[in-house]
């Protein structure tokens, strides 16, 4: 693992420790969200009444340590970069792979935004078919490739990495990128702010 991607998970646990933090001070205790007996998740910690759960992101390493949770080895952009021929950029690949988590709302200078995470492997599987479908959408277009990892309250805008520099954009969906936020995802975790809904 180079010290880019590092960097690059370090600054990810440091806004979900924030996150959380900052949810314990306002309401004091952790997120919720409604509890789905047919969609659970190993960030749930417990029953929040009126049909949620508590429920906090989960570094998705210290589960394959404890062999709490089964097919981690599905976790995997394999099949993906088979299927279109493509490698993906390796922060968007870390990114993914290292916590399963709700999404978690968060605020840069541009305004406020959605991180967006796969919530248990079958939902790591929904993502990667997004993903695909979202590659192919753009090779279709003849636009170079980019991989979501973010929605924002504006219909139809989505925050994505350019495929080949690993750059952060702004981009509607179904047009080329148009703003450029940092050189990186690294670069980009380290200035969001959790907010708390």
């Amino acid at each position: 693992m180079t010290s880019t991607n590092n960097n690059l998970l370090q600054a990810l646990r440091s806004l979900v420790e924030k996150y959380v933090q900052k949810h314990h001070d306002i309401n004091g205790h952790l997120p919720t969200v409604a509890h789905d007996d047919q969609w659970l998740s190993p960030c749930e910690q417990g029953d929040a009444k009126g049909g949620f759960t508590y429920w906090q992101p989960i570094i998705i390493a210290d589960l394959a340590k404890n062999d709490s949770v089964t097919d981690i080895d599905q976790l995997t952009f394999v099949n993906i970069e088979s299927a279109l021929g493509l490698p993906l950029h390796q922060d968007i690949k870390s990114y993914f792979t290292y916590i399963f988590s709700a999404a978690l709302d968060v605020e840069c200078q541009e305004g406020q935004l959605s991180l967006l995470f796969a919530w248990n492997v079958e939902d790591f599987q929904r993502l990667q078919e997004n993903i695909i479908g979202h590659v192919l959408m753009k090779q279709r277009l003849k636009q170079a490739e980019t991989i979501f990892f973010a929605v924002t309250d504006e219909e139809d805008m989505i925050i994505s990495i350019d495929n080949a520099t690993g750059h952060v954009w702004v981009e509607q969906v179904g047009c080329k990128p148009h703003k450029k936020l940092a050189n990186s995802l690294h670069e980009f975790i380290e200035q969001l702010a959790p907010v708390v809904k």
